[in-house]
């Protein structure tokens, strides 16, 4: 067994997604949604346990093995090639196209292995797991199908292959196209591998048509271009929740315990996943989002926990999986974030910076209304009573509270956002009203926030520390980027926090003692910062470093080992994707200038 690595493949629908490592194996896929069951969680199965909870293809005799997408899609090519020339390529997909006038997402994975030379031999692995992997399914046999009996679902095989083949996972020889659909225990009526064909080209047409629309920037397009569809494929677009990863568990670092379920809508994630979108013009993402939220605040009372479930469900309750080994066998596996539970004050200037464009941009559909004015009014409300008091803060310390210069930004910035609003909406006594709030708010945020024998901002208020959050304020407006304070924090934290190229969040111990890797996205937001401070040639040289670490398909996780540059922490991770675009879009020439 070959050791794990976040060198993965991503492929989904807005449903579910799959994560398939470079040999094609399907490793972690949750099933019928993207927070369910996994029905396959190799990935966490660690070194010593049965290979169960995978999906995959084996080639004997195999000789190499690459892989890419298919250009501009979500569509996943794995070629592999044996020692006698035999050549097998698969394809691996889950459909999504429009069909009936709405976006067609079934719970369904889609593998085509085509033979392209030789006489590959051929061994297929499909084992489901249920209940965390704590067993494998039981499978049934049919005519032209296998039925694997879960817990709270079956899955279902429909295949132009050997049904014994598989389910004994005997050797064949790959004579022809092999077509498979996993998806819901329900029959389908007709040829498996016309049926497939049919949905890889809809599939295909989707993704460019939507990529064709997508204003990108003229350098690092291609990065920029698997950056929004990786963040597409982590949206749920049944409630328009966003997730902040697709897996649990993998430790920010080597046996560090740092170990989260990220399978969740946190509402400041979400903010900078739409910011980051809407920047590309794909405004969609942000109308599911409203809806979201709407959905959110529609029953009193108005407290905005830090983070929901996908279907916007409150109680996250944390539990130990104490089957699964963990991602190298460096558990535990966690099932649900007791982070739900935390004060976290930045929560209700997130939920008002997400949607403030729908008030602004002409081209939406669902436009800001002065209804939703007056739902985020209440937001802001309770902005204004947290703002100074203490909370737990953006990096969520499990073990102690302070007043944080982040979220009191925040919550600044909805005051901010709601005058700006009100003036759009010509409520003038409103607009008065909001910036009377947000120039206090501000005028108390540089002066308790400031050291001024350090010369810098800190993360707490009257506190001496710094984080990598304080680089957003010249992003939200607290500050301008030529401010000297906020040039002089900048280079404090880039003094402070640098490991090797990259960026810590902190250099405090936590709960977990000192961190010893690189947070990706606190990386991004210095490039961004150094580039608003004027010093570009840094900031452009950081970013091509930053783009070297993704993975082999354009991909990051949550986390980087300043020495190594190996990817930990959950993946694939928004924030870095975000930071990506976000860092493309402002580094990039313009295209007048480039042609």
């Amino acid at each position: 067994m070959t050791t794990p690595s976040l060198d993965l493949g991503l492929t989904g629908n807005c449903q579910v997604a799959s994560l398939i490592d470079r040999h094609g194996t399907h490793v972690w896929t949750c099933m019928p949604r993207l927070d369910g069951d996994p029905a396959f969680c190799e990935l966490l199965a660690g070194s010593g346990a049965a290979r169960g909870g995978r999906w995959a293809i084996e080639l004997l005799d195999q000789a190499s093995c690459t892989q890419v997408y298919e250009r501009n899609t979500a569509i996943l090519e794995t070629t592999m090639t044996d020692t006698q020339g035999g050549v097998v390529a698969v394809t691996d997909f889950c459909p999504r196209l429009r069909q009936y006038e709405r976006n067609y997402r079934p719970a369904m994975l889609v593998r085509l292995v085509r033979r392209v030379a030789g006489r590959p031999r051929l061994r297929m692995i499909l084992a489901p797991s249920d209940d965390y992997g704590a067993r494998l399914r039981a499978s049934i046999a049919g005519s032209h199908h296998i039925r694997y009996v879960g817990r709270d679902h079956d899955l279902r095989l429909t295949t132009n292959s050997s049904i014994a083949a598989i389910q004994e996972r005997r050797v064949f020889v790959l004579e022809d196209t092999l077509a498979c659909i996993l998806g819901p225990d329900e029959t389908i009526g007709e040829s498996v591998p016309l049926l497939c064909q049919r949905l890889l080209d809809a599939t295909r047409d989707y993704w460019t048509d939507w990529v064709r629309s997508l204003a990108i920037p003229y350098e690092w397009q291609e990065a920029v271009i698997r950056a929004a569809i990786t963040l597409k494929l982590c949206s749920y677009e049944d409630t328009g929740a966003i997730l902040a990863a697709l897996t649990t568990s993998i430790p920010e670092s080597p046996n560090s315990g740092r170990n989260w379920d990220y399978r969740f809508c946190w509402i400041r994630d979400t903010y900078f996943t739409v910011q980051a979108l809407n920047r590309l013009g794909a405004t969609r993402t942000m109308e599911g989002y409203l809806r979201f939220i709407q959905n959110l605040t529609a029953t009193p009372p108005l407290r905005l926990q830090p983070c929901y479930s996908i279907d916007g469900g409150l109680d996250l309750q944390e539990s130990i999986v104490p089957h699964l080994p963990g991602y190298r066998d460096m558990g535990p596996v966690r099932v649900g974030n007791a982070a739900y539970a935390q004060l976290q004050h930045d929560v209700y200037g997130a939920a008002i910076l997400a949607v403030t464009q729908c008030f602004f941009d002409e081209r939406l559909v669902r436009r800001g209304t002065e209804e939703l004015f007056t739902t985020l009014e209440s937001l802001g409300e309770q902005a204004v009573a947290v703002f100074g008091h203490e909370d737990a803060g953006i990096w969520e310390f499990r073990g102690r509270t302070g007043v944080h210069t982040f979220s009191a930004a925040v919550s600044w910035a909805a005051a901010d956002r709601l005058a700006r609003i009100a003036a759009r909406l010509g409520l003038g006594e409103r607009s008065h009203y909001w910036r009377g709030h947000a120039r206090r708010m501000a005028g108390q945020l540089r002066e308790a926030a400031w050291c001024a024998d350090l010369h810098t901002f800190t993360s707490t208020f009257h506190g001496r520390g710094v984080d990598a959050s304080l680089l957003l304020l010249a992003e939200l407006g607290v500050v301008d980027w030529t401010d000297p304070k906020y040039v002089s924090t900048v280079e404090y934290i880039g003094a402070t926090l640098r490991r090797g190229p990259f960026l810590a969040r902190y250099a405090d111990a936590d709960d977990f003692g000192t961190p010893d890797v690189a947070f990706s996205v606190c990386t991004f937001w210095y490039i961004n910062a150094l580039w608003g401070i004027g010093r570009h040639a840094d900031a452009r040289e950081l970013f091509e470093q930053m783009l070297c670490r993704r993975s082999s398909l354009g991909l990051m996780s949550e986390d980087l080992a300043p020495d190594s540059g190996e990817m930990w922490g959950n993946f694939p991770q928004t924030y870095s994707m975000v930071g990506i675009i976000n860092c493309a879009m402002r580094l990039s020439r313009s295209w007048e200038d480039a042609l």
